[in-house]
């Protein structure tokens, strides 16, 4: 079905030094400039819709309908993002930093989507430990931000073990802020190596629906009050 690297702890640290090297630039890109480049992102995604739809079939075993469904969902929640924040929704209020990622092992496109997009359309850069059991389609999405020219350094998606990663990226000095929306039963554990640094960390209890309106919520979590 495809090649994926099996990222090391190295690549890792790599991933968080050049997401440190570039939360400034992109954190002083405007709302409209920001937004421009995840309706990129958006196109470039419906450019692979057929690939997409696959692959998500293929991880998932769902039917080729919904397939389709997960894959359009995920290219307009980029657009709906875009729209968020042209329309002034981070108005006044700087991002956190650097946001360390666990997406979830399920919904690996749209999920991923989910917990990506509004951390970079606040202006943060992110560190991703992807699907581990279905990455195929976070391969796709690198591509897609690749075509979209978002700066390097604004998204690193990592491959391989998230038993690994995960614990890394928590606990990692360079890191501001952890969503352990996609971390499941781990999720109190790697909270605790968060806490040990003194990071914001976003927690999801539950079930989540990946197909409901996004609102606000995960975009303002990793932002700053505006007097901060």
């Amino acid at each position: 079905m495809g090649r994926v690297p099996r990222m090391s702890h190295a690549d890792a640290h790599r991933a968080v030094r050049a997401a440190r090297a570039a939360a400034d630039g992109w954190a002083r890109r405007s709302a409209g400039q920001r937004a421009r480049v995840l309706h990129r992102v958006a196109d470039a995604l419906r450019g692979r819709r057929t690939r997409l739809v696959r692959q998500v079939v293929d991880a998932d075993g769902v039917p080729h309908d919904l397939a389709e469904r997960l894959v359009d969902t995920a290219a307009e929640r980029w657009t709906r993002y875009a729209e968020q924040i042209a329309g002034g929704a981070c108005a006044g209020r700087p991002p956190v930093g650097v946001v360390a990622i666990v997406a979830p092992p399920f919904g690996p496109l749209l999920g991923l989507v989910s917990v990506l997009a509004p951390v970079v359309a606040g202006g943060n850069t992110a560190v991703v430990a992807v699907s581990e059991r279905a990455p195929l389609p976070a391969l796709a999405l690198a591509e897609a931000l690749a075509e979209a020219q978002l700066p390097d350094g604004v998204a690193a998606l990592l491959t391989g073990p998230t038993a690994e990663l995960a614990p890394l990226l928590a606990a990692h000095p360079g890191i501001d802020a952890v969503d352990l929306t996609g971390a499941g039963e781990a999720a109190p554990g790697l909270a605790d190596r968060s806490a040990a640094t003194a990071k914001r960390i976003l927690r999801s209890e539950g079930r989540v629906d990946w197909f409901a309106d996004p609102g606000t919520a995960r975009l303002t979590a990793f932002l700053r009050p505006a007097a901060d």
